[in-house]
């Protein structure tokens, strides 16, 4: 395992500077709403934030605050944090972010996670984190051979832990996250002592005549999605390549087809930064354009096109549940536990959407404390 630090080239910095100050506009749309997609003047105003006022080397210092490392796991570079407790009994607790997401996103989870007294907490809430940088994605960097699906990145993280010696772990996501920390628990049933997930995906059967009004909404949310909102994965899931030239060519692409999702899947009113602070947002969109990995990233929704859409299969782990109201694929609680027996722990939250590290951090902590009190 080797030392890791974000050192971003200067030649990069100016490469960007001088793209965003070039940037060719398409014209404006005759609607001025988010309904045809993102709107070039919110763009442009964010765009003009990006180039005169955030500061990526004061994200690089925030992002090398934490231990850093590059492991070779089945062929491919594994990039990870690993942030230890001061707690001596801390329990090791592996966080997977999905697309588009990164190591970013749990920026302000790590330290009250790692170091609860320090932010309210007891020091029986102590977790060890490990926050590693899925294959092909941010400073883990693009995959040399096809075939990282969700069961491979499981078993690669069976492997980091064992490497990073820890006998016993938990493991929690979102998004891809989700699906990868199930299937952590089912490739390693005898290490894993619990799985947290902050979506979760179960395909509805065909008795929703008794579903409550709250899961009826939920369960037109899921239309929703497949009907207006999943075109990104159609093309993702298909010609990953083709869209890569485009987003490694564009700052500006690469900002709109993420930012996109941030206002379509966090608890917005009427842009992301209503959720999710926009120098936050905007050094996610920096690592997978600092990276090039657009292309790479995408190529997951490739690889798991064929188990997309299959039965979610049981978890010996016991399972825990954080239901935020505003995520696009909100879960339904009978289809989740006809699908996963071993759910012990469920949590409806009031407020939040897809990206809960990072719209709702407290709260996610909140709860993954919770659901790992009852498993220690």
């Amino acid at each position: 395992m080797n030392p890791f630090t974000v050192d971003i080239p200067q030649s990069a910095l100016d490469d960007l500077a001088r793209r965003l100050a070039e940037v060719r506009w398409p014209p404006e749309l005759p609607v001025e709403d988010w309904s045809r997609g993102v709107p070039v003047h919110y763009l442009k105003g964010l765009v003009d934030h990006w180039r005169d006022e955030y500061d990526w080397r004061a994200a690089e210092r925030r992002l090398n605050a934490y231990p850093q490392y590059v492991t070779s796991i089945d062929g491919a570079d594994v990039h990870f944090m690993h942030v230890r407790s001061p707690e001596p009994d801390a329990l090791p607790l592996l966080l997977t972010h999905g697309w588009p997401g990164s190591v970013a996103e749990f920026l302000d989870v790590i330290g009250p996670l790692t170091d609860p007294v320090a932010h309210g907490g007891a020091a029986a809430d102590a977790f060890h984190v490990v926050v590693p940088s899925l294959p092909g994605f941010g400073f883990s960097g693009p995959v040399a051979k096809a075939g990282w699906t969700v069961h491979r990145i499981a078993h690669a993280w069976r492997t980091l832990m064992e490497r990073l010696g820890y006998e016993r772990y938990g493991t929690q996501g979102g998004d891809a996250g989700s699906p990868i920390s199930l299937e952590t628990g089912r490739v390693d049933p005898d290490r894993v002592v619990g799985v947290h997930v902050n979506m979760l995906l179960s395909m509805p059967d065909s008795e929703l005549g008794d579903l409550s009004e709250t899961d009826q909404g939920r369960l037109a949310a899921l239309q929703r999605f497949d009907v207006e909102l999943s075109a990104y994965m159609r093309l993702q899931s298909t010609r990953p390549q083709t869209l890569a030239y485009g987003l490694a060519d564009s700052p500006v692409g690469q900002l709109a087809w993420i930012v996109e999702k941030f206002f379509e899947w966090a608890d917005v009113a009427s842009a992301p930064e209503d959720a999710i602070d926009r120098d936050l947002l905007l050094t996610n969109v920096m690592i997978y354009w600092l990276t090039n990995t657009a292309g790479t990233s995408a190529n997951l929704y490739y690889e798991g096109a064929e188990e997309r859409g299959m039965p979610v299969q049981p978890v010996p782990a016991p399972v825990g549940v954080a239901v935020f109201p505003r995520d696009p694929f909100p879960a339904i609680r009978r289809f989740a536990e006809r699908d996963l027996p071993s759910i012990s722990h469920w949590t409806e939250h009031e407020r939040g959407g897809h990206f809960a590290a990072m719209e709702q951090p407290a709260a996610l902590v909140t709860d993954i404390r919770k659901f790992f009190g009852t498993v220690r």
